[in-house]
């Protein structure tokens, strides 16, 4: 559900490589933007993303600047920007690249919020425990997809 007032001063807070697990592992919906300053669609989607952010204060938004930290962009397999990533009680249900317009981004929201997270935390474990293989020794050959 969205908050009840739009909040104009709340902005997307920056990330680093030093600050992003905490963001993340957080018991709340975090939307992460991979954005660089010259990227021309980065710049179209930052006012969609920063009126979401206006808009859903129950919702914590965060950029990260590819630029400036090369290694967890590419640690986290960022290959385009913009790319939207959204965690939720520190899972990532959706990483997708392309700006999206602003009713898109309401769509997403809304399916972050609707998302039983009990099916996803038994997925998770299930597809862990078939990755480390029958004994638990190894990784077997599934591979795990949260977003289905």
């Amino acid at each position: 559900m969205a908050a009840d007032t739009t909040d104009t001063t709340r902005t997307p807070t920056a990330l680093s490589a030093e600050t992003f697990e905490d963001a993340i592992s957080a018991e709340e919906i975090v939307l992460v933007d991979f954005w660089a300053q010259w990227c021309g669609p980065c710049r179209a989607f930052a006012p969609v993303f920063e009126a979401a952010a206006a808009q859903h204060g129950d919702i914590r938004f965060a950029k990260v600047d590819t630029e400036a930290e090369h290694s967890l962009a590419g640690g986290l397999g960022i290959r385009s920007i913009p790319t939207l990533m959204a965690f939720r009680d520190g899972i990532l249900l959706h990483a997708q690249p392309g700006a999206l317009p602003a009713p898109a981004l309401e769509q997403l929201i809304t399916a972050v919020r609707d998302v039983d997270m009990d099916e996803v935390r038994r997925r998770v474990a299930a597809e862990e425990a078939t990755r480390n293989g029958p004994d638990g020794a190894g990784p077997a050959d599934a591979q795990a997809n949260v977003t289905g």
